[in-house]
């Protein structure tokens, strides 16, 4: 199971790492709201590899059998893993490559919310998100916020594989 797990960990990292760095690096007239798609479907296709490791334990390593238990341990295990990476990828990009990112997305955020809002709900919302850009100003709570929403989207898959995967003798 801890082999599956390194191995499926690597390859949802490898994926979520390559389109997560990819939508950063070529950003040079990218909307935030496409680096926001670029974020969710690193997200998401690093977490597929939860299904394909459970679908490879079972089918190879333990003769077609596994418990609802096990497959939703070794999906969250490669959850954690995808989330680890990510999250350090995402410090990384917030500390050395893009130092102005919190500034930058929150003008992003605000010159969006002011074509949309009438002027005294503007000023309402715009307070709230520049409180909880705040947040985002310490890479270590950034991290901590990226970890905690890959590892929850991977804990939807991980139980949807479980149910789906599962098989008893």
């Amino acid at each position: 199971m801890k082999n599956t797990i390194i191995k499926f960990g690597i390859y949802a990292s490898l994926v979520g790492g390559f389109i997560f760095i990819g939508g950063h690096f070529f950003d040079w007239n990218i909307d935030f709201g496409v680096l926001e798609i670029f974020g969710y479907a690193s997200i998401f296709a690093s977490l597929s590899f939860v299904f394909f490791g459970i679908k490879h334990f079972r089918d190879n390593i333990n003769d077609g059998i596994v418990s609802f238990k096990n497959a939703l341990l070794i999906g969250l295990a490669i959850s954690a893993i995808a989330g680890l990476v990510i999250a350090f990828l995402d410090v990384i990009y917030v500390t050395v490559i893009n130092p102005d990112f919190v500034s930058e997305y929150l003008q992003y955020a605000l010159d969006g919310m002011k074509n949309t809002l009438p002027p005294e709900e503007f000023e309402t919302q715009k307070a709230i998100l520049e409180e909880q850009m705040k947040l985002f100003e310490s890479p270590v709570i950034a991290g901590l916020i990226m970890f905690v929403t890959v590892f929850a989207i991977g804990i939807i898959i991980s139980l949807l594989s479980s149910l789906i995967l599962q098989r008893k003798r």
